[in-house]
């Protein structure tokens, strides 16, 4: 497979189509490796617009949904940047390739230590990965300038949202079914937040973060 014609296509397809403008995450697109961060069974698919399963359930977004993701987190050199659901790794290197550090928090040790080789064999070093229940952010090494959650919520998580530097920036996919939508919530103030509704998806909720189920009687 051409993997390098596959990525041009997906950043002119998918990405530009999808209001990704910013050239330097288009950049990071290129430089980032997709393919490297997909299990082996589905390479292939690495630049499809689809969501790629890694096990435990779980499956990576869409590479639009990542892309404007990190447009809209817009890190920087400075940023202290947290993940929530490492999965692949594939988020973290690029969060990485922007900011100054990253710790990245999984519940799954099978998806830490796999993202650990992933981003070791790109000689990526800026990362921390932690092994733990994220749903509740990572309060141990707050304040953040960017927090980027991967899995969605029913609603704002107002313990997260705290652990945002002033002028720190959040994306987080809330709501359930086919009502959900993405948020860029930004902290303008230590009391206060600016919230921007970016698009509407869906995304599968952060584990332990899932909707009880409902029962007819």
């Amino acid at each position: 497979m051409d993997f390098q014609q596959a990525r041009f296509n997906m950043v002119e397809q998918q990405i530009r189509t999808w209001e990704v403008l910013d050239q330097s995450v288009l950049d990071a697109l290129f430089e980032v490796p997709r393919e490297q961060f997909v299990p082996e069974a589905y390479r292939q698919l690495a630049f499809s617009d689809t969501r790629i399963p890694l096990g435990m359930g779980q499956s990576m977004m869409f590479p639009k949904v990542e892309a404007r993701m990190l447009q809209a987190l817009n890190p920087g050199p400075r940023d202290r940047a947290l993940e929530i659901g490492t999965g692949s790794g594939y988020l973290t290197a690029l969060l990485a390739h922007f900011a100054s550090s990253v710790v990245s928090v999984e519940i799954y040790a099978a998806f830490t230590d796999s993202a650990a080789k992933r981003l070791r064999a790109r000689d990526i070093s800026n990362v921390a990965l932690v092994t733990a229940d994220g749903i509740d952010g990572y309060a141990a090494q707050a304040p953040f300038d960017v927090i980027a959650v991967t899995g969605s919520f029913a609603q704002r998580q107002p313990q997260i949202e705290a652990q945002l530097a002033v002028g720190g920036r959040l994306f987080m996919v809330v709501g359930s079914g086919h009502a959900m939508e993405a948020l860029l919530i930004t902290r303008t103030a230590e009391q206060a937040y600016a919230v921007e509704s970016l698009f509407e998806t869906e995304l599968e909720p952060l584990v332990g973060a899932e909707s009880a189920p409902k029962f007819a009687f």
